[in-house]
């Protein structure tokens, strides 16, 4: 687990509080709004930052981060500059960042290339969702190199064998989708929930991360009851989708974010 990664966890261990992770695509309406998003995020209190990488079929995603997706390759954004942004970012922002998104860009990027780069701008973690364990090595032989974390993820239809299979190679912590399906198109069921969690609990002591459907400060206090965190993605990049244009974007946004840490506390 990378120093960032595993520093946060422990420090939120120790004051008995949940992590809050927050989910923006990246260039979403433009690179420099994602810059100021992000340093606002920090100040509200986002414990880790998961930046995606925009792709024309992110086959994972609901219609809200496809949409995202595709503004922020209309006014063209790439992996490299995603990166560059990173770098400059990290003059301010010491929040852990994963870099979240699919394996193309980076396959285009060049693998070796990537790891290296994106250890040097100050990533710490990366989850690549439609490479699954068995086909990973290509990239984690050079990505474990650097001390990337690998984040990986387990669904409600995953069996115990599969989550011990993941865990034993994941990295950083572990991201349970609470529904099956798409990002930002249902609600999870807090029974499902807790069936599940206690099953992941008894195979793994990796954090634990809860994602998909989160979008209020209710919602995010009782599901986080149950992990080590919660993500908000959709409804946070939805929030941004209302609001561009707006003046007060940023303060939005952070007002957003500060709800729902609060409620986490």
């Amino acid at each position: 687990m990378t120093e960032r990664i595993e520093n946060k966890f422990s420090d939120l261990k120790q004051n008995n509080q949940k992590a809050l992770v927050v989910y923006i695509t990246a260039g979403d309406p433009d690179l420099e709004t994602t810059h100021r998003l992000v340093l606002g995020l920090q100040e509200a209190g986002v414990d880790i930052l998961e930046i995606g990488v925009p792709f024309s079929d992110p086959t994972a995603d609901g219609p809200i981060i496809q949409a995202a997706s595709q503004r922020a390759l209309r006014s063209g954004v790439t992996l490299t500059g995603i990166l560059d942004m990173i770098e400059l970012l990290r003059n301010d922002c010491k929040i852990p960042i994963v870099l979240f998104g699919y394996y193309n860009p980076i396959f285009s990027y060049g693998n070796e290339r990537f790891a290296l780069r994106a250890k040097k701008v100050g990533v710490d973690g990366i989850l690549v969702v439609d490479l699954p364990p068995e086909e990973s090595h290509e990239l984690r032989q050079y990505t474990d190199l650097t001390g990337l974390d690998f984040i990986s993820i387990v669904a409600p239809t995953t069996n115990d064998n599969r989550i011990r299979s993941i865990s034993n190679n994941a990295t950083g912590f572990l991201y349970y989708i609470s529904i099956t399906g798409v990002t930002g198109t249902a609600k999870p069921l807090i029974e499902n929930i807790k069936t599940d969690v206690a099953r992941i609990r008894r195979i793994t002591t990796l954090p634990l991360v809860i994602g998909f459907g989160i979008s209020t400060p209710v919602q995010a206090a009782e599901i986080a009851s149950y992990a080590d965190g919660i993500v908000v993605g959709s409804a946070f990049v939805n929030l941004i989708e209302k609001n561009i244009g707006n003046e007060n974007l940023i303060q939005i946004a952070s007002s957003f974010v500060r709800d729902i840490k609060s409620a986490l506390k």
